[in-house]
């Protein structure tokens, strides 16, 4: 889809957005749309658009993902999870009808900020502000997106441990297809786990220093990469299209955290994930960046994580390349 397509059916559901950048290069930041961004390239958007969620709003309806780049609270499950509180999986209508207001606002760069009150599966009150500090860097050949992912306490009294876990996490998210796969460094298979039953370690490959995980759309999984991964990278052939994330580490005193979708009944697992992957079978992905969860959360406190996602085009090797390898 080209931007100029995508601006027409914002204005026709009559959503806010924002343009950082040019309309040939530059980011749409759909304030009226859980602050969503959409990375646009030759005037191309590159990240997936969904023209239902746009047009609809998804209370009181099966959710509408609606692709782009978002920020969410994690853990998603087990019992300090965001999206059981009310006993089934839902996005909690405060993230959905969240609207974003600008905060500053430069030729590259903007920030945004939403006031969001969650409530995780102990039935625990969290109001928080979420917020976006968007910059863009543009270089022949690579077009670079840094945000700094804040989530601030609004709360007056201090969370313990027993009450509540909380990272910023950021989701962005592409369409894929055949040869589409996910590449990160390293050569230990413990840096890598399933966060579903399903899993897809079977049909990743190890091979001179990489591990490569297919996201052709044709299954649902989700992995969960360890803090040691620097970085990981989508790449679709098809469109000779390359895009990297690499995020900041947690400050002191804070810890990557178990950010899966598992049971409000679940203990979370002791490993903290740093990147994870999911796919989804109706043809679509993500990769994703957590930051860190402190100890305590005191009243004012607030998590961050800075991750830069970096689009190219260049050409790929072929699926059949790959995974013969």
């Amino acid at each position: 889809m080209n931007i100029t397509e995508m601006l027409a059916e914002f204005q026709r559901a009559g959503r806010r957005t924002h343009l950082i950048g040019s309309p040939d290069r530059g980011i749409v930041v759909a304030l009226d749309l859980e602050g969503r961004m959409y990375t646009v390239l030759d005037g191309e958007v590159i990240n997936r658009v969904n023209s239902e969620a746009i047009a609809e709003y998804n209370l009181e309806t099966p959710y509408l993902n609606p692709g782009g780049d978002g920020l969410w609270p994690a853990p998603e499950g087990t019992r300090f999870g965001y999206q059981y509180a009310s006993g089934e999986w839902r996005v909690q209508p405060g993230i959905q009808s969240a609207r974003y207001r600008l905060i500053e606002v430069d030729q590259c760069a903007a920030t945004i900020a939403a006031e969001i009150n969650l409530i995780n599966n102990l039935g625990i009150g969290i109001p928080v502000l979420f917020k976006r500090c968007i910059s863009l860097d543009d270089q022949p050949g690579k077009l670079s997106v840094t945000v700094v992912e804040r989530i601030t306490y609004l709360g007056t009294r201090i969370l313990l441990p027993s009450e509540f876990l909380l990272a910023p996490w950021t989701l962005c998210q592409f369409d894929c297809g055949p040869g589409c796969h996910v590449l990160f460094p390293g050569s230990d298979k413990t840096a890598m786990w399933d966060l579903y039953e399903e899993t897809i370690s079977d049909r990743c490959r190890w091979h001179d220093g990489n591990c490569i995980v297919p996201t052709d759309g044709s299954s649902r999984f989700q992995i969960g990469l360890s803090p040691e991964i620097p970085w990981i990278e989508f790449c679709d052939p098809a469109r000779k299209l390359t895009v990297r994330r690499q995020a900041s580490m947690p400050p002191k005193g804070q810890s990557y955290i178990d950010i899966r979708d598992a049971d409000p009944a679940t203990e979370p697992d002791p490993r903290g994930v740093r990147y994870s992957v999911y796919g989804d079978p109706s043809g679509f992905m993500e990769i994703e960046a957590a930051g860190g969860c402190p100890k305590e959360l005191v009243p004012n406190q607030e998590l961050s994580v800075s991750v830069t996602t970096s689009y190219s085009y260049q050409q790929h090797n072929t699926s059949s390349e790959i995974w013969n390898n």
